[in-house]
């Protein structure tokens, strides 16, 4: 199986970078798989409002670039992320259209990859606190070294949670384990973490960049129209969303038109590895 070295320090391949004083988001490629990159290592990934800001566009360059397939989140260094920027938070959380304090730049960035329509993996290593666990909690999978350590942390400086991310918490946990989470603040390892829901996978630290590295090139493999079709209609199905049955008819006929299925069955009756050929950014309405 190929290796890749993307460990601390990997520079190599960055395509677009958007740094502020306090740090920045970058991209590097790496065939078909996009590494989306939370670099400000001084200060644990803390992201500011500025990087929560450039989520967004970056996230919609890489949605309409048909070369990407697959996308993991990353954090510089030997941290996932520390969270909102603690300096910044009122400015952070502030939502200019309601006045209010319930997200603002912070759900902003999280809803934008959790609507991103290829499949999403955090890669998480060291700390993920706050508002960096809303960050890995918007992605479709969560895969962790042996030594992350996760924390919510509201509590601890008297705010509240931003409702997204409080209900993809619950979605992820349920109500209990979400309550002890957010009421204590409490740090726990990555082994507790896979047991209450909040990672997938725990994965020795040894190696642990080139097994992400590997699985979602795994990933990319895949047929892209069966993975956008079940993501979609997984997240109808979470959300209780009433546009189910929409979704589902519309990927149907998607699939009626393709060619991966008539690609796939060929590939398996005559025991070779399909190359699949949809690769389309679409839109449910």
């Amino acid at each position: 199986m190929a290796m890749y070295s993307w460990g601390v320090g990997e520079r190599s391949v960055i395509d677009q970078r958007a740094t502020d004083s306090l740090g920045g988001l970058r991209v590097a490629r790496h065939g078909a798989v996009a590494t989306l990159v939370i670099d400000n290592p001084r200060r644990r990934n803390a992201v500011s409002k500025d990087m929560w800001s450039q989520f967004a566009p970056l996230l919609y360059s890489l949605e309409h670039d048909d070369s990407v397939r697959v996308v993991v989140v990353r954090g510089a260094g030997e941290n996932f992320s520390a969270g909102a920027d603690i300096s910044d938070l009122r400015a952070i959380l502030h939502d200019t259209e309601s006045g209010r304090h319930d997200g603002g730049h912070v759900s902003a960035g999280e809803n934008a990859l959790a609507t991103f329509p290829k499949p999403a993996i955090a890669a998480i290593d060291g700390y993920c606190v706050g508002g960096g666990w809303q960050i890995a909690g918007a992605c479709d999978l969560r895969m962790a070294s042996d030594r992350a350590k996760f924390a919510i942390t509201p509590s601890k400086i008297g705010i509240v949670y931003p409702t997204s991310g409080i209900e993809r918490l619950v979605h992820l946990v349920g109500p209990g384990v979400a309550k002890q989470l957010l009421f204590s603040a409490d740090f726990i390892d990555a082994a507790e973490a896979k047991n209450v829901g909040l990672v997938g996978r725990v994965l020795p630290v040894a190696g642990f960049w080139d097994e992400v590295q590997n699985y979602a090139q795994h990933l990319a493999g895949r047929s892209a129209l069966s993975i956008q079709a079940m993501k979609a209609i997984v997240d109808s199905i979470a959300t209780g969303s009433s546009d189910l049955p929409q979704i589902n008819d519309y990927w149907q006929k998607q699939m009626a038109i393709a060619d991966d299925p008539a690609t796939g069955i060929s590939a398996f009756l005559n025991k070779q590895t399909p190359s699949f050929t949809w690769n389309h950014v679409v839109e449910v309405d």
